[in-house]
């Protein structure tokens, strides 16, 4: 497997991830309380924060699991 191939699949974990995340606040909001949909705005200010930043917490982890790939916004 190529190397683009592995950043392609970073880049698909990262979004399931985040899409998972997103989902679960929603579904839980709607069950238990408008509270949990909290996670969904937190997870909606990091994404749009994270081009100027450079910071993802979700690629920060994956660049830690998969060290065979292109670091991906770890804040170069």
């Amino acid at each position: 497997m190529s190397n683009s191939e592995r950043d392609i699949i970073k880049v698909r974990v990262h979004d399931g991830i985040v899409g998972i995340l997103n989902i679960a606040s929603i579904l839980l909001a709607s069950q238990f309380g408008l509270n949990w949909i909290y996670v969904a705005v937190g997870v909606a200010i990091l994404q749009i924060l994270s081009p100027f930043t450079k910071f993802c917490p979700v690629y920060t982890i994956l660049n830690k699991i998969m060290p065979d790939t292109t670091p991906m916004q770890n804040g170069k």
